[in-house]
């Protein structure tokens, strides 16, 4: 090694070489990021793109909340919106004569009540006596 650096500089062409002996040379670089843009990529389409969406969805829905809509909250809170304030919060029936407040963004989405799951099967279904 002290031979090398006594003769005045021999070893910047052995560097030289050994750099020109690499795969790929200066296009090593872009190509080990390959890889990393091609997952950024995956994960754009498969997880922040479709949450985008869930987002501006439910912003569409929420800020087309009207009296009368039959909602459920995100507390599973199924009701009637009487009043829908100006600001962030609404007004929601959820029994007879009991309303509560609600913020607007906690309201998941519009009830429908032949959404409701069938009964199990297995088991009856419950049976109703009908006194009319």
């Amino acid at each position: 090694m002290y031979g090398l650096l006594a003769q005045g500089g021999a070893a910047a062409p052995v560097a030289a070489d050994a750099a020109a002996m690499l795969p790929g040379g200066a296009q090593g670089g872009i190509a080990s990021f390959l890889p990393f843009i091609l997952v950024l990529g995956i994960f754009y389409f498969l997880l922040i793109r479709p949450q985008q969406r869930k987002f501006k969805d439910h912003q569409t829905m929420v800020s087309a909340l009207k009296k009368g809509d039959k909602v459920i909250t995100g507390g599973g809170i199924i009701g009637t919106i009487t009043k829908s304030d100006k600001d962030d919060t609404v007004t929601v029936q959820i029994a007879e004569g009991v309303s509560v407040q609600v913020a607007r963004a906690t309201i998941v989405g519009m009830y429908d009540s032949a959404q409701q799951p069938a009964p199990a099967r297995g088991k009856p279904a419950a049976k109703v006596a009908n006194d009319n």
